[in-house]
């Protein structure tokens, strides 16, 4: 239904993660020495309610949108990418495209509004909401209804996702300006300065970055003191972070585990955390990524990603490189054997 997303997720099953527990406890390897892969194993017992976790068939979901704040000059590349890069995502050329393949995973791509027109036969997934968003230097990103529409936009992918049987689901981004958006969410939600967490996004030096900054300050200005999720979302988003957190919330309230991507995706996973906190449960967190807004974004949520290798490229690009970590924590969960099944000598209880 496209109002799931509205509706509070059930809990991991706490017995399936015990049974995991348990087993973990009796495989042939010293207790603890396979790490943060042991309690990934666990954690996945519960989210899937399986005594043997799995996380394929994955979904990648990349939601795309233009921001009216590029008509402060805040990027280093025109608005034009975000529709050009579309076309790239789907004819197999983009970062995630590669990684969708080189993983086996299923993507989707999801129009939400451009600038650019986007060619009918590119294999594009069009719910335009408006050709891009306000600028929110000077007005609402998006107004109460428009916001509504991106959310269920997401919801609606979850729900694909589902149909699909997905165990998995990554959530992509795609629109310049989207760093701008994501610090301004961020600080209004965080309360931190801008200074603090704006980065130079598509590579901006940095006379850009201080530049970018003051922008992120005159949003906040202009915004006022609301800390109401949903309506700083409305008021300092885009149509992709909106979408994003519609699929966020759309895949708990299914019991769709969501591996989290960098700042873009981790600025919508907040807001659906500060919207249903139980959301929280179905969040695995794939990588930090090198823009400064993410550290305080993942510190909110208690989050310790998984990778850290300097990316900053969205796309949902960081968390589909730490699939394969999630398949490895699954497999030695499952099929590892136990000391009584290999006759092996277990550790002294002394």
């Amino acid at each position: 239904m496209p109002d799931s997303w509205l509706q509070a997720p059930e809990k991991p099953s706490g017995a399936h993660s015990e049974l995991a527990l348990a087993r973990q406890k009796i495989l042939t390897k010293p207790p603890g020495s396979l790490g943060k892969l042991e309690q990934i194993a666990i954690d996945l017992a519960g989210l899937s309610r399986s005594e043997k976790p799995a996380v394929d068939p994955v979904r990648i979901v990349v939601f795309a949108g233009d921001h009216g704040v590029c008509e402060e000059g805040i990027s280093a590349f025109p608005q034009a990418v975000t529709s050009q890069m579309m076309t790239n995502f789907t004819h197999g050329g983009a970062a995630i495209s590669v990684m969708a393949k080189e993983l086996g995973a299923s993507l989707e791509v999801v129009n939400l509004g451009t600038v650019g027109a986007v060619p009918e036969a590119s294999g594009v997934i069009n719910e335009v909401i408006a050709p891009c968003t306000g600028n929110i230097v000077q007005k609402v990103a998006m107004t109460n209804k428009q916001a509504e529409a991106a959310l269920i936009s997401g919801d609606s992918a979850a729900q694909r996702a589902t149909e699909a049987g997905s165990r998995l689901f990554i959530g992509g981004d795609m629109g310049i300006g989207n760093t701008t958006s994501a610090a301004a969410i961020a600080c209004a939600l965080l309360g931190h300065c801008p200074q603090q967490l704006v980065g130079p996004g598509t590579g901006l030096n940095s006379k850009g970055v201080a530049h970018k900054a003051r922008v992120v300050e005159k949003a906040l200005s202009r915004h006022g003191d609301s800390n109401d999720a949903l309506s700083i979302l409305a008021s300092l988003g885009g149509f992709e972070i909106a979408g994003l957190t519609g699929a966020i919330m759309g895949c708990a309230a299914r019991g769709i585990p969501v591996l989290v991507d960098g700042f873009i995706v981790s600025t919508a996973a907040l807001i659906a955390v500060r919207q249903q906190p139980d959301v929280r449960d179905w969040l695995i967190f794939g990588h930090r990524s090198a823009e400064p807004g993410h550290n305080a974004v993942l510190e909110a949520l208690g989050a310790s990603p998984l990778l850290d290798l300097g990316m900053r490229l969205g796309e949902g690009s960081g968390a589909a490189v730490a699939v394969p970590l999630l398949r490895s924590a699954c497999a030695l969960h499952n099929y590892m054997a136990s000391f009584a099944d290999a006759n092996v000598s277990e550790k002294s209880k002394e």
